[in-house]
């Protein structure tokens, strides 16, 4: 089982997504949270400073990265909680022998600080993977690919837990099936509408809580080919 991390395990894209907001409006890119969510969620660093690049033709410097950071990491400090029955999820995979791993479109730095504010760093020791581990993030498939292989697993044997299309693009283009994640709060507004794009995207089946995660992960049928769609 891969799953994204932010939105999937930490409840953490309702304080990024505000921070980023206010970020963005700072260098002159103002968006509704639908819009910011539409085109941002799941996005790397990068792909979103070159938006705003693209948007004010002005370069975004590396401060943008540390204000966000600084804004980011005292909130993740204070509020961070995880995603509801996502320990539980956690735990009955232990149980079950099910492998577990990550594989975030954030940052190392940002995954970790993350990590350790959940108190879950020592159980992701060695299975947490983000975007820095390769050269291409989500939509791209690498980043699938890598995790998977560092678990010693076939893209055929992976189930990936996604909230964002770039995330389920990222597995469907590996050949992997994807659960559709729609039960962070900062989906709460749009969750019908996400799930709707995320089935588009490819996802086989959606979930809206981690109960039902855990019927779909551990009930799913015998595994079926998927076709791999073409980087």
């Amino acid at each position: 089982m891969i799953f994204d991390f932010d939105g999937v395990i930490a409840d953490s894209e309702i304080i990024a997504l505000a921070e980023l907001q206010d970020c963005l409006a700072d260098h002159g890119l103002t968006l509704p949270m639908d819009s910011l969510i539409d085109r941002f969620l799941g996005a790397s660093l990068s792909s979103i400073t070159a938006a705003l690049a693209e948007h004010t033709g002005a370069p975004v410097h590396d401060d943008f990265r540390e204000v966000w950071y600084a804004r980011l990491f005292d909130r993740y400090r204070r509020e961070l909680q995880p995603v509801p029955g996502i320990m539980a999820l956690l735990d009955r995979l232990d149980c079950d022998g099910v492998d577990y791993c990550i594989a975030s479109g954030s940052s190392d730095r940002r995954l970790g600080v993350a990590l350790e504010c959940l108190d879950l760093a020592g159980r992701f020791h060695g299975r947490a993977f983000s975007a820095d581990d390769v050269a291409r993030g989500k939509p791209a498939p690498d980043l699938m690919l890598f995790a998977a292989a560092r678990r010693g697993r076939t893209p055929g044997d992976c189930i990936v837990v996604e909230d964002a299309t770039a995330g389920v693009t990222a597995a469907r283009s590996a050949g992997m099936r994807a659960i559709g994640f729609v039960g962070g709060t900062h989906l709460a507004p749009v969750a019908k509408r996400q799930a709707e794009r995320l089935a588009r995207a490819g996802t086989f089946a959606t979930s809206a809580n981690h109960a039902q995660t855990a019927e779909l992960l551990l009930g799913v049928p015998s595994r079926r080919p998927v076709d791999r769609v073409e980087d």
